[in-house]
């Protein structure tokens, strides 16, 4: 029986490699720019809300309890969405970064040869 070497086994080819990571780059880079979207629509809830309640304190918009459930529901869901995203954003904008520079080593350590003609 002959050894099997594991770091070869598991690391695969250096080309497979660089592309598994160019397709995780790009569901991270993905995955940010959905909760950049979220965050938007979360900071919009928020400032609704918010504005819709200080009408209704200062007698701009009458007092209707439905209203400010709904004005204190968008107001506290916007929060909780934007803290939500904003924590999965930083991650994922780590995550990208270490896969961009282990990509980076990989392509330094293959061997590329010159394509430039003689």
């Amino acid at each position: 029986m002959g050894q099997c070497n594991l770091d070869d086994d598991q690391r695969g080819h250096p080309h497979d490699e660089v592309v598994r990571l160019e397709e995780r780059i790009e569901d991270l880079a993905a995955k940010i720019e959905s909760c950049r979207k979220l965050i938007l629509v979360s900071r919009i809830a928020v400032a609704g809300g918010g504005l819709v309640l200080t009408a209704m304190l200062f007698g701009v918009i009458r007092f209707d309890p439905a209203i400010m459930a709904a004005a204190v529901a968008a107001l506290l869901g916007g929060i909780a969405v934007w803290g939500s995203n904003s924590s999965t954003a930083q991650q994922a904008a780590k995550e990208l970064a270490s896969a961009e520079s282990d990509r980076s080593v990989l392509i330094e350590e293959m061997d590329l040869g010159d394509v430039t003609p003689n």
